[in-house]
């Protein structure tokens, strides 16, 4: 936790001012089965966030959208994951884009994986701030009937111990408030394991997108909803 206090300014920093820094040298990829048929309809995701969706620094086939596409797969699931992650966005711009986001795609998604805050721990901004920006989200998501993963992030404790208490809080709560499934810790795999990280020492390297892909694609099958004769069935 020590090196994610330390780290974190400079990596939101430079995740807000996008994606355009050189890709580092490619890294050999986690093993992918291909013996695994797909089945059923295809079963599209939109993946909803910031620099950790969008792919900062890494191929965009290397980004945790497309890998996730591939793990889904690789266990027989047609997934189509849409990458909508804008590198920089706080929870406000992402709030505010949203609803146009999700209307343009192709068909309704199934299942929105959402992936916010880090950018505003950056800025300081008050917990209650974010979690309204989150919460409209979750209450768009709700009124469609979408089913949602919640990536939950945590504060840094430099930023003061009721900054902490109330930022941290907003993940669970928001979750049970709007019956969304909860990863707690979005970068739980990789945050302390500096061989997995950019220099930043925050941004996953392709190696460790792999990583957070391997622990949290579980999280997204058990969130997809079920199908009934070939359809999704919406939750109650």
């Amino acid at each position: 936790m020590r090196q994610w206090c330390l780290s974190i300014a400079l990596a939101f920093t430079l995740a807000a001012c996008g994606n355009e820094a050189p890709s580092p040298a490619p890294t050999q990829e986690a093993e992918v089965r291909d013996d695994v048929p797909v089945m059923g309809p295809e079963r599209p995701i939109l993946a909803f966030g910031d620099s950790l969706f969008a792919g900062y620094n890494v191929e965009q086939a290397e980004a945790y959208p497309q890998k996730l596409e591939l793990a889904l797969r690789a266990q027989g699931i047609n997934a189509k994951v849409a990458n909508a992650g804008v590198s920089g966005d706080t929870s406000a711009a992402a709030a505010q884009r949203f609803v146009f986001t999700l209307d343009n795609q192709p068909v309704p998604p199934q299942l929105v994986i959402v992936e916010l805050g880090g950018n505003d721990l950056l800025r300081g901004l008050n917990p209650e701030e974010t979690r309204a920006n989150i919460a409209a989200i979750l209450k768009e998501l709700k009124a469609r009937k979408i089913p949602v993963l919640l990536m939950g992030m945590r504060a840094p404790p430099n930023l003061g111990a009721d900054f902490q208490r109330d930022f941290d809080a907003i993940y669970p709560a928001l979750a049970k408030e709007y019956g969304a499934a909860l990863v707690p810790f979005f970068l739980e795999a990789v945050y302390d394991k500096p061989d997995l990280l950019q220099d930043d020492k925050i941004h996953p390297t392709a190696r460790g997108i792999e990583e957070l892909v391997a622990a949290t694609s579980s999280a997204v099958v058990k969130a997809l909803p079920p199908e009934k004769g070939g359809l999704a069935v919406p939750p109650e």
